[in-house]
C-alpha cells in the first residue's frame, strides 16, 4: 500500500466503485496484518518509501510464501533476502516474475515502475570473497531505485586496482564499501571522496578476523571522516542507509 494506492482507493469510492465497507476491508489491514506468526506491516511503504524486506534465514518455507503473498497482494516491488533455493522455488511457484540472486541469495518481484533516484551508488569489494554481501547490497539498492555499480576485488593489498576506477568515484553520490579481514579499505575510500561512505564490514578472514569483528572495529575507528558503519554482512542495510541518504538530500532540494 502505497500513496498511488490510497489516491486509488479513494477515488474509487468517490467515483462509487467502492462501497464504505469495502473501503474499510481495505483500511484495516493499513497497519499491519497479523499472519499469527508474524504481523505484517503494510504502513511501512507510506512511513520509510519501500514495503517491508522479508528477513528469510529462520523463517521456514510455508512462512516466507505467506509473508511474500501478503506483501505481494498490496505492494507491486517485494524484496526478500538470505534466501536459499527452496525458498525461491516455492514463491516463485505462486509469483513465476520472482527473481533470484544466487550470490546475493535474494529474491525480487517487480511489477511496477521503480521510482528512480537517478542517483548513482557505487558497491567497492575488497576480496572477491566479499562479492554476496556486496550483491546483497547492490540488489537492495537497485529495487529501490538507484543507478547501482559494482567494482569488486580493489582491496589495499593491491591499491592500484583501486585508482584505475577512481574515476567512478566523481560520479556516485554514496559509495558502499565491503571489506572484510582488517576492513581498511574504506578508510582509504573515505580519505578520497567528498560523498558518504557506508562501511560494510564482513565475516571474511582468518582466526583473528573474529567473524568480521576486526573489520567492524577498524572502521567503527577510521579517522577518515563521513563513514556510516553498519552490521556485519549486513549489505541490506548499507543499501537501506544509502537510499536513506540519497531520498533525504532530494526531498530537500525539493522543498
Amino acid at each position: 500500500m502505497n500513496t498511488q494506492h490510497l489516491i486509488e482507493l479513494l477515488q474509487d469510492f468517490k467515483s462509487g466503485k467502492k462501497n464504505i465497507p469495502e473501503v474499510l476491508e481495505v483500511l484495516k489491514k493499513l497497519p499491519y496484518e497479523d499472519l499469527d506468526f508474524a504481523k505484517i506491516d503494510h504502513h511501512r511503504v507510506l512511513r520509510n518509501g519501500f514495503p517491508e524486506v522479508i528477513f528469510c534465514q529462520g523463517k521456514t518455507v510455508e512462512q516466507v510464501v505467506r509473508i511474500f503473498g501478503s506483501l505481494a497482494e498490496r505492494n507491486c516491488n517485494i524484496l526478500a533476502t538470505r534466501a536459499g533455493w527452496e525458498v525461491y522455488n516455492a514463491v516463485k511457484q505462486l509469483y513465476p516474475a520472482a527473481g533470484y540472486n544466487e550470490l546475493a541469495r535474494t529474491i525480487t518481484l517487480t511489477r511496477g515502475e521503480i521510482n528512480n533516484s537517478m542517483r548513482k551508488i557505487l558497491v567497492l569489494t575488497a576480496g572477491t570473497a566479499d562479492i554476496p554481501v556486496a550483491e546483497e547490497a547492490a540488489v537492495t539498492a537497485e529495487v529501490m531505485g538507484h543507478d547501482v555499480e559494482r567494482v569488486y576485488d580493489v582491496g589495499v593489498a593491491g591499491i592500484h586496482r583501486l585508482f584505475a576506477h577512481y574515476d567512478k568515484f566523481d560520479a556516485a553520490s554514496v559509495i558502499i564499501v565491503v571489506a572484510g579481514m582488517e576492513g581498511a579499505l574504506a578508510s582509504v575510500v573515505a580519505g578520497l571522496v567528498d560523498v558518504p561512505v557506508v562501511a560494510v564490514p564482513t565475516s571474511i578472514g582468518y582466526g583473528a578476523n573474529f567473524k568480521g569483528l576486526s573489520a567492524l572495529l577498524s572502521m567503527l575507528n577510521s579517522c577518515a571522516k563521513g563513514i556510516g558503519v553498519v552490521n556485519i554482512d549486513n549489505g541490506f542495510g548499507a543499501a537501506a542507509l544509502a537510499d536513506a541518504i540519497i531520498r533525504s538530500g532530494l526531498k530537500h532540494n525539493t522543498t
